[in-house]
């Protein structure tokens, strides 16, 4: 059966929709924004995060405010209804910035549409809520240093990590890293390019870096001339997340991936999303959650997605303390316990 299928036909009245923005400071050197998006039906509240980069597109929304869906739909109705609507007032400043605000509606409509049949997810797709095993992403500095991964590593001895490597990386850095065994995903940002984060191809560093982590993810690397004869010797644990939006772009992969980051918003609609996961299900891809350090429900959101399909992966969904500026004591740690009575999309507790 086709993951989508029962959501297609499920009933939603929307009454009214609010918009909510977040701001706070990431352990990324930079100020994160997001819109929550509210709508509200039958007394019941559906929400999703518009996780969209750039915050002058997240003011011009405010400014403007959210587009009119009132009325009784299906769920596939409502979809195609944010077909023919225009959810930003003027063109995003990235076009990718376009699946991340329509992730947020749909998963607000498909969260108030479950709430209304006081259902979950979970429920309607007759699948079970799993703990979900995390990883912590972050990046060591400039110049890079040790400090943060060993002040997460005292607070809690056994976090494990997402690093991002850089060609600053020296390889006293990468055998240190190494001897204390944490790290499970190394992002190598090679699929990036005009962004703050971008790293270009650099055979020195993934050299370094796949020899120094034999059994680490090596997530999204460039391939030239110079890093293809590095990464033939890893493909087994190559993963790709940057240019995966929906089934053709996985199929467009030069080869059958054997890893994949699943980032809802990159999606945009519910049903692609689903269709990705079961296209992968099916071929034994193995699928581990990714964020963009959402700000509030839709960090919930990664945590049931991960619940129902990828429990056991190297989740790139801490809860969101752990992308604070400064690492601190107090915080849930892996594995998430999974709520005890779901309704909606959410993961309550977050």
């Amino acid at each position: 059966m086709d993951l989508y299928d029962p959501l297609e036909d499920l009933s939603v009245t929307i009454e009214d929709c609010t918009l909510q923005r977040r701001e706070r400071e990431t352990s990324s050197d930079f100020t994160r924004v997001s819109t929550t998006v509210e709508l509200q039906g039958n007394g019941v509240k559906g929400r999703g995060e518009d996780v969209t980069y750039d915050t002058p597109d997240h003011d011009v929304l405010l400014d403007a405010g959210p587009p009119d869906l009132a009325g009784e739909y299906t769920y596939a109705e409502f979809s195609a209804l944010l077909d023919e609507r225009e959810l930003f007032p003027e063109p995003p400043e990235r076009e990718a910035s376009r699946q991340y605000r329509r992730w947020a509606y749909e998963s607000a409509a498909l969260d108030l549409a479950l709430k209304q049949r006081d259902e979950s997810l979970g429920d309607v797709l007759g699948r079970a809520y799993d703990p979900v095993r995390f990883v912590v992403s972050t990046r060591l500095g400039d110049p890079p240093s040790l400090d943060r991964v060993e002040r997460w590593l005292e607070l809690c001895p056994d976090i494990q990590f997402k690093l991002d490597p850089t060609s600053d990386w020296t390889p006293e850095l990468v055998d240190a890293l190494a001897e204390r065994d944490v790290v499970r995903i190394l992002d190598l940002k090679g699929q990036y390019e005009g962004t703050e984060v971008d790293q270009p191809a650099d055979p020195e560093l993934y050299e370094l870096v796949t020899s120094a982590f034999p059994d680490a993810v090596i997530e999204d690397p460039a391939q030239t001339d110079e890093t293809r004869p590095i990464l033939s010797e890893a493909w087994d644990r190559v993963s790709w997340d940057y240019p995966i939006t929906g089934v053709e772009s996985i199929r467009s992969l030069d080869r059958d991936p054997e890893w994949l980051n699943v980032k809802p918003s990159r999606f945009g609609t519910v049903e692609s999303l689903l269709s990705s996961i079961e296209y992968c299900l099916d071929r034994e891809i193995t699928l581990y959650g990714g964020g963009q350090f959402e700000l509030g429900v839709g960090r919930q959101h990664l945590h049931a997605l991960a619940s129902l399909f990828y429990p056991d992966a190297p989740n790139d969904v801490a809860p969101r303390a752990y992308n604070d500026p400064e690492p601190s004591a107090g915080h849930p740690e892996s594995p998430l316990a999974p709520p005890t009575d779901p309704t909606g999309l959410e993961w309550q507790g977050e």
